[in-house]
């Protein structure tokens, strides 16, 4: 009887090593999202249509901005149709997990809790705080910042940056909400605004008579793609296409297109 339970007990050890192994030799995802989308001829990619300049709806009810057209682009190297996706800040990522999207292009930062369940691109675009104002005022580094007055949002990041580097004779207008900063600057009652990229897109597009634009950097935060996780096939691929983009200009061209300055020197 201990001979046959001892000889049992082998067995199921036998079984549970050799599971093991079968296990650790299977991949650990199967990388199949760029071979479906090119066997498909069909990408779906999210973007937003809240967020102007990077996705919004525009007056022919399509969707539009940085983001669109970086789909686009990404759309026409691969060689396949373009199937829109649109998403919220919050469903963004959980429909990249739930396959309804092959990539995301939503002014997606990239930080180690979502790097835990998603993979990233490298960087496609700049996302910043910046001051903007009209052409006719010219300016070039903080010391012009020297009086004159800017409209800011209180205890916003461009606030934080802005009371950092400007000089003494800035006349800093600290507003409760960025309507409110908006506004202030809209109505003339300051000559410059701090904020970020997307309030100051959709304050230029809604405000053209303005003429206002892109003046000085006050933080930079770049936009990456994101990818499913272990994807690494259609990931290095999509990194192709923007380091194809990046070299030829394109990246920067849709930057000043959509945000007024170029992409710059993105992160890998």
């Amino acid at each position: 009887m201990r001979f046959l339970t001892l000889r049992a007990t082998i067995v199921r050890i036998a079984s549970a090593l050799s599971l093991g192994v079968l296990i650790a030799g299977a991949p650990a995802h199967a990388q199949t999202a760029l071979d479906d989308v090119l066997a498909r001829k069909t990408i779906q990619i999210a973007i937003p249509t809240d967020f102007p300049p990077y996705g919004f709806v525009g007056t022919d009810l399509k969707p539009q901005g940085l983001d669109v057209d970086m789909a686009g682009l990404i759309a026409s190297k691969l060689g396949v149709k373009l199937e829109l996706v649109v998403v919220t800040s919050a469903n963004r990522i959980p429909y990249l997990q739930t396959k309804k999207a092959e990539l995301v292009i939503s002014t997606l930062g990239k930080n180690p809790d979502r790097e835990k369940v998603i993979d990233f691109t490298a960087a496609y675009s700049p996302f910043f705080q910046a001051v903007f104002g009209p052409k006719a005022i010219a300016i070039k580094s903080p010391a012009d910042l020297a009086g004159k007055s800017i409209a800011v949002t209180r205890g916003a990041i461009e606030d934080q940056e802005l009371t950092r580097i400007a000089p003494a004779g800035a006349d800093i207008k600290r507003f409760e909400d960025n309507n409110a900063t908006v506004s202030a600057f809209v109505s003339g009652q300051t000559q410059l605004l701090a904020t970020g990229a997307s309030v100051a897109g959709n304050m230029m597009a809604r405000n053209p008579q303005l003429s206002a634009e892109y003046k000085l950097l006050l933080k930079d935060s770049p936009n990456f793609i994101g990818v499913g996780k272990g994807e690494d096939k259609l990931r290095l691929r999509v990194n192709d296409i923007i380091a194809e983009a990046k070299k030829s200009g394109e990246l920067d061209r849709m930057a000043m297109k959509w945000l007024g300055r170029p992409a710059g020197d993105l992160p890998q």
